[in-house]
């Protein structure tokens, strides 16, 4: 397929490079310039509007701001050689989904919804969860470019809007086992439990999931450098999430809890560093 790739961050980059393995036609854009070259088999291109075309295009941005910034202000979805198939791998709001649906459909582009679980590692291997609603004919369409990019690929309805839901949830019960596993060991150190060993055994019985075991070594070696995703996009997605529960009155307390405390993680400098680094806070509270 002949495809568009906007976004090349640590995931864009990586997933744009699995797409050129699989043999489709990639054109690579990003913001900065320089991001887009060194991506082997990709061609750079000089505007957004020349990634945005041919039979798909790809946005894996970082929030909303840069979304709209490229997509709406931009003006691409009026641009003379729009794609067929928008698939937007962002983790974004679910109120801005619902908008891009909209003003897809008055520009006769297929917009589907494609968040994916999985850090960097996992898209240079090719090995990314994609969460994909729209248009089932359109997913179909674009299947050679999912399969290209992850192991599997889960369809969650025909609004692209609840691809994104199911991302922001995910990741709220993501960051909530890192506040856990953060508070439990420091409630076993306060009692001369080293927290390093609790997590070790938890994480290998009770616990052993790939979230549980690898945040849960990260925070027991104190390791949160360099980050495979960011604490300060963790607060990001979890501000989303209270975001898209307020529009349809659902309350989630817990989320506000971490809201707080990913906030104070920020505010002691740890915005930059791992995701894990979440766990610092309840240490740093702890009464010695």
């Amino acid at each position: 397929m002949d495809v568009g790739f906007i976004g090349l961050g640590r995931m864009g980059r990586a997933m744009a490079a699995k797409l050129v393995e699989a043999g489709h036609t990639v054109r690579v854009w990003n913001r900065t310039p320089d991001a887009a070259h060194g991506i082997s088999g990709a061609t750079p291109v000089a505007s957004a509007a020349e990634a945005f075309a041919g039979d798909a295009a790809i946005t894996m941005l970082s929030d909303d701001a840069a979304l709209r910034s490229v997509i709406v202000e931009g003006g691409l979805l009026d641009s003379a050689g729009r794609p067929a198939i928008h698939l937007s791998m962002s983790t974004i709001s679910v109120a801005l989904a619902q908008e891009l649906a909209a003003i897809h459909a008055r520009a006769g582009i297929a917009y589907v919804g494609a968040p994916v679980f999985g850090r960097p590692d996992a898209a240079a291997a090719g090995a990314l969860n994609i969460i994909a609603a729209g248009d089932a004919g359109a997913i179909d369409r674009a299947a050679p470019l999912l399969d290209a990019m992850g192991t599997k690929t889960w369809r969650f309805g025909t609004e692209p809007h609840q691809a994104n839901a199911v991302k922001l949830a995910g990741n709220f019960m993501l960051v909530s086992a890192i506040e856990a596993m953060g508070e439990a060991a420091a409630f076993a150190e306060g009692h001369g439990v080293a927290g390093a060993d609790l997590l070790d055994m938890l994480t290998g019985t009770l616990f052993a999931s790939p979230v549980y075991k690898g945040y849960g070594a990260s925070i027991a070696a104190n390791r949160y450098e360099p980050p495979g995703f960011g604490l300060r996009l963790g607060a990001k997605d979890i501000g989303l999430a209270l975001g898209a529960a307020a529009a349809v009155n659902v309350p989630m307390p817990f989320a506000s809890v971490l809201r707080d405390n990913l906030i104070d993680a920020i505010a002691h400098g740890d915005g930059d560093k791992d995701l894990a680094a979440l766990a610092t806070v309840a240490t740093r509270r702890s009464v010695r």
